[in-house]
């Protein structure tokens, strides 16, 4: 006869067929817990390479993200609209002598043809630079350099003007004696105070001081370009520079240093910039002797660059991830082995291949969801370090952190699938057997 099971029956573990949706998941993500807390130091290093992992994928992507903004704000301060060209300055006189056969240099023609030639051009400045022999009052700290620049100068540029004004056409036409001070000259020669209706004099003459400006971005220079701190400088009208300065270096200069080009709305910067250096390489008679910089060019090339180094960082890092994942595969197929007897006696009380999978991939998945929250924490801490110890700037988006902690998740199931199938597979007979 059949036998029925009595009240009492339910002693042993029921079927997990009989559990509903929720009481099994509840049940699976107990059971995982305490199953890996049982082997804590294991679980622990197994979850430190998913840690280390997600960290390193939210660090170098916060890397990224800083570097890109702070390279693109450069750009776009140096004006999308903007075409750069520079004088390239000879080093002896034989090397003048060979380029002075074929090339006259840049020149204010250069600027009436370029003026009268190149369509969308909305304002241009020439520039000439100086470094001055002396200065008073005495600079605290390096010696501000003269930049010799027409009234258009401020738009080409976006210059923010702190105090006063900036130099106009009149003080051009006129050739006034006045100057602008760039943040850093202007504390380095008068202090703190107001600058404004003050003097400073430049080698032998007078200026007085119309305008101060706050901070700037500099240039770095471009192939052979010489670098441009804004911040240090003194501006005056070109016209100035032209009758009361006289440059002990100009032998070996051109008679302008570059010509800064700001195009019309809409003008395309990169066509603009073929038909300047096609002009400029005809009447230099292709002598080489300049440079042209398209700073919107910069910024596509600047972008691209960024990306394929965000793409490498992220490939170097997620090789933390890989390896966490071959760590919790490890750790499940020795817990598959350590508890062979246990999944016998499950399957013995029926429960199915299914909840055996599910058993196993609940384990790998809580290491490394439990690793990745972890790592999301790391990842914070270890951005904050390096924007402290390097001076660079971090950005941490929320977009890294959830790819960071996806691919944390994925790497548990991934890598969890395996173990979980070769668990299910286990004979319960031979299981039952296992010592």
């Amino acid at each position: 006869m059949i036998e029925q099971a009595g009240p009492h029956s339910g002693n042993l573990m029921p079927p997990i067929t009989s559990r509903n949706a929720t009481r099994g998941l509840w049940s699976d993500l107990l059971e995982a817990f305490g199953n890996l807390r049982a082997q804590k130091t294991r679980t622990f290093l197994t979850a430190l390479g998913i840690v280390f992992g997600v960290g390193s994928v939210i660090g170098m992507l916060a890397i990224g993200a800083g570097a890109r903004e702070q390279s693109l704000q450069f750009i776009e301060r140096l004006g999308v609209r903007n075409i750069l060209v520079e004088s390239i300055p000879m080093t002896s006189q034989e090397e003048i002598q060979q380029r002075r056969r074929i090339s006259p240099g840049l020149t204010r023609r250069d600027v009436r043809v370029l003026e009268s030639n190149v369509e969308g051009v909305e304002v241009l400045s020439p520039r000439r630079v100086l470094h001055p022999g002396s200065v008073l009052p005495k600079p605290a700290g390096s010696i501000p350099e003269l930049f010799g620049v027409r009234a258009s100068y401020e738009l080409i540029h976006n210059l923010r003007v702190d105090e006063g004004r900036f130099i106009s056409d009149a003080d051009d036409d006129a050739s006034s004696a006045v100057c602008v001070l760039g943040g850093n000259a202007k504390v380095n020669l008068i202090g703190y105070t107001g600058a404004v209706g003050k003097y400073v004099k430049v080698n032998d003459t007078w200026l007085r001081v119309i305008g101060v400006l706050g901070e700037q971005v500099s240039e770095g220079g471009a192939a052979g370009a010489r670098a441009i701190d804004r911040n240090n400088a003194i501006f005056i009208p070109l016209n100035t520079f032209q009758y009361r300065f006289w440059d002990s270096s100009s032998d070996l200069k051109d008679e302008l240093d570059g010509v800064d080009i700001r195009l019309k709305t809409g003008v395309d910067s990169v066509a603009a910039a073929k038909v300047v250096t096609a002009i400029l390489s005809s009447t230099h008679r292709k002598a080489e002797d300049f440079t042209v910089t398209i700073p919107a060019a910069l910024l596509a090339q600047q972008k691209r660059t960024q990306t394929i180094f965000t793409y490498v960082m992220v490939a170097i890092a997620a090789i933390s991830l890989l390896v966490g994942g071959i760590g919790i595969m490890n750790i499940v197929l020795a817990t598959v082995m350590e508890r062979t007897r246990e999944i016998g006696i499950r399957r013995a009380l029926g429960a199915r291949k299914g909840d055996i999978v599910r058993q196993f991939l609940t384990e790998s998945m809580l290491i490394s969801i439990t690793g990745g929250l972890l790592g999301i924490a790391f990842g914070f801490f270890l951005s904050w370090c390096i924007a402290l110890a390097a001076d660079w700037k971090t950005i941490i988006t929320i977009g890294s952190v959830v790819v960071a902690f996806g691919v944390s998740a994925a790497v548990g199931i991934l890598f969890g699938i395996y173990p979980a199938f070769k668990a299910a597979n286990i004979d319960p007979i031979e299981a039952l057997r296992y010592e």
